[in-house]
């Protein structure tokens, strides 16, 4: 491998399954990602100096989402901070397995940024609503509010199954299928890069706050019926014994 055409090639063969992957991390995030991770390579930094790169980008736009009066400008800025920030957090683990594998610190940090993106982003949000005044009904500021409490239930319950079907041996990843795509696509709203997409519309309120209720509305059922299907999982792993 010595160009970044070469080591994007490599990327894409190594890549990880794709089943259950909403549709932009599949499509265009982890495209994207490749690139940087074969920057990064060549440029011989490491997967956690790219996590970090991705926690500035996305502190940036948050940031720059609570203490700045939306507008068109303000909405292409934070739109492109947010999704370059999204395309180095697919680079980090794309880089570590070029290298040869992560490492717990890796691992750590990388969930660590992803914790305080997701608390933070939605914060934001509410901080803007409340600071410019932009709806009259201080209803509007539940979505935000409701988005914070929805996003940290939900990363924890990905990363308590997770370690929990690792500890017991089960919920093992499914191969790609041919329903996969269709699958990608339907899961769409649940996916972080088109949260990042809906900031286009910051610089107009009222579009803003209808698209982000209607991802939060999509989010919230995905997050019932995954509680359902862990719920059974779970029960199925350890017949007979309650908690």
């Amino acid at each position: 491998m010595t160009g970044l055409r070469d080591v994007v090639g490599e990327l894409s063969r190594a890549q990880k399954p794709s089943a259950g992957t909403p549709a932009y991390s599949r499509f265009v995030n982890r495209r994207i990602g490749r690139v940087f991770a074969a920057a990064a390579f060549l440029g011989r930094r490491t997967p956690n100096q790219v996590s970090l790169a991705s926690g500035f980008c996305s502190l940036v736009g948050i940031v720059l989402v609570a203490t700045v009066r939306p507008s068109v400008p303000l909405a292409l800025v934070v739109t492109a901070l947010l999704v370059l920030g999204y395309g180095l957090d697919s680079a980090d683990g794309q880089l570590a397995r070029l290298r040869g594998g992560g490492s717990p610190l890796g691992e750590w940090l990388d969930h660590m940024i992803d914790s305080v993106k997701i608390v933070l982003l939605h914060s934001a949000v509410l901080i803007s609503f409340y600071r410019f005044d932009a709806f009259s009904n201080e209803f509007v500021l539940l979505i935000p509010l409701a988005y914070v409490c929805m996003s940290s239930v939900l990363f924890f319950g990905l990363i308590l199954i997770d370690q929990l079907r690792r500890r017991h041996g089960g919920g093992q990843k499914p191969n790609d299928r041919g329903d996969s795509v269709l699958k990608s696509l339907l899961i769409a709203p649940t996916d972080y890069g088109v949260l990042c997409l809906v900031f286009l519309t910051f610089a107009w309120p009222s579009l803003f706050a209808v698209l982000y209720g209607a991802l939060l509305a999509a989010n919230l059922l995905f997050l019932a019926a995954a509680i359902a299907k862990w719920y059974r999982e779970m029960a199925l792993l350890a017949p007979g014994v309650r908690g």
